[in-house]
C-alpha cells in the first residue's frame, strides 16, 4: 500500500536554509585568518628570571634566545653572536620590530650584553629582556 503525498501551495516549507549560516562561518574564518599574528618561537627552552615589573610586550617581534651553553638561537636554529646583526637588519628593513631576548638565568652577562649590542647595531630601536612575572 503506497501513500502519495501531494504538495499544495498552502503547505509551509519545513527545510532550514543554511546558506546564510555557511556564509557567516566563512566570514568569521576569513576574519580570524587575517587578524591572527603568528609568533615565531625561539625553539629552545630557557629558564627566564623573574621580575616584579615584567609586562606583556608586542607579540610581533624578533625573539632571540641565549642558552646557558652560550648559544644564540632564533627560530629553532643556532645563529651565533655573529648572526644577530644581519638577522635584525634583514627583519627590521621592512618593518620596525622590537627585539626580545630570552636569556637563561645561567647565561653570562657578557654574552647577553654582546647580543644586545649586536641587535642595536643591526638597527633595532627597542631591545627588551624577557622575564617571568613575579618575584618582587
Amino acid at each position: 500500500m503506497r501513500y502519495r503525498r501531494s504538495v499544495t501551495d498552502t503547505e509551509e516549507v519545513s527545510d532550514i536554509n543554511v546558506s546564510p549560516l555557511i556564509d557567516m562561518v566563512f566570514i568569521l574564518l576569513i576574519f580570524f585568518i587575517v587578524t591572527t599574528t603568528f609568533v615565531e618561537e625561539t625553539g629552545v627552552d630557557v629558564d627566564k628570571p623573574q621580575a616584579a615589573s615584567a609586562s606583556q610586550l608586542d607579540k610581533n617581534s624578533i625573539l632571540l634566545a641565549v642558552t646557558p651553553q652560550g648559544q644564540v638561537v632564533y627560530g629553532g636554529r643556532e645563529i651565533g653572536l655573529s648572526g644577530v646583526r644581519p638577522l635584525v637588519k634583514r627583519l627590521t628593513d621592512k618593518e620596525k620590530l622590537p627585539v626580545i631576548i630570552q636569556a637563561d638565568q645561567q647565561a653570562t652577562a657578557g654574552l647577553l650584553t654582546r647580543v644586545i649590542d649586536e641587535a642595536i647595531l643591526g638597527g633595532a630601536k627597542n631591545v627588551s629582556l624577557a622575564a617571568r612575572p613575579g618575584g618582587g
